[in-house]
């Protein structure tokens, strides 16, 4: 990092940003493999709460590779700094009041840790969602034939199949998406924020 740069704080308080916004900046962190439903979830989420008249903002994994993350692969090097990213840039998100929802596969337990630490550094709060779906209904649903092509060895370091998947240990919320359809998913969520006072 460079030496000879100096932090700008600004004039404006978060407790400014609350009071005005009428809610809390939150990360709503939707971690699982593939194809389990974190972008479908996200979607639906972003929307219902827009309804609710809130200001959030989705971040999916694979937009963002199409701007902010387009220089990374997919090798576990790539993926930290693809996590990292996220993390300081959802981070700027909730402390401007927004409720940001994030939907990236984001394997590793230590990445999800340094996003989530990213926040508890700066007094912002973190929920971390498990988006849970078993290998064989993932890969039934498969709906851009990903893992047909890592099982045919066509896609490296594919997550599942080539590449490990490490679950969270104790997420805020755990959704079984073989058993919840998106509807109720986003109903979860949603209490949890009302539960915990992010939203009135």
């Amino acid at each position: 990092m460079a030496t000879n740069i100096t932090f700008h704080p600004g004039s404006v308080t978060a407790a400014e940003r609350t009071e005005f916004l009428e809610q809390k900046g939150v990360t709503i962190w939707l971690t699982g493999l593939s194809a389990s439903g974190k972008s479908t979830i996200a979607c639906a989420l972003e929307q219902h709460l827009l309804h609710l008249h809130k200001y959030v903002y989705r971040l999916d994994g694979d937009n963002v590779r199409f701007g902010l993350n387009k220089d990374l692969g997919f090798d576990e090097k790539s993926r930290n700094e693809n996590i990292r990213r996220i993390g300081e840039v959802s981070k700027l998100f909730a402390d401007s009041a927004c409720i940001v929802v994030t939907a990236f596969i984001s394997p590793y337990i230590v990445d999800r840790a340094l996003a989530r630490d990213l926040h508890v550094k700066a007094g912002l709060p973190f929920i971390e969602v498990f988006v849970d779906a078993p290998l064989h209904v993932v890969e039934a649903r498969d709906p851009k034939g990903l893992y047909k092509k890592a099982r045919a060895g066509e896609i490296k370091d594919f997550t599942g199949i080539s590449a490990p998947y490490e679950a969270p240990e104790s997420p805020e919320i755990h959704i079984k998406t073989g058993e919840t359809d998106v509807a109720e998913s986003v109903r979860i969520i949603t209490e949890y924020l009302l539960a915990h006072n992010y939203i009135s």
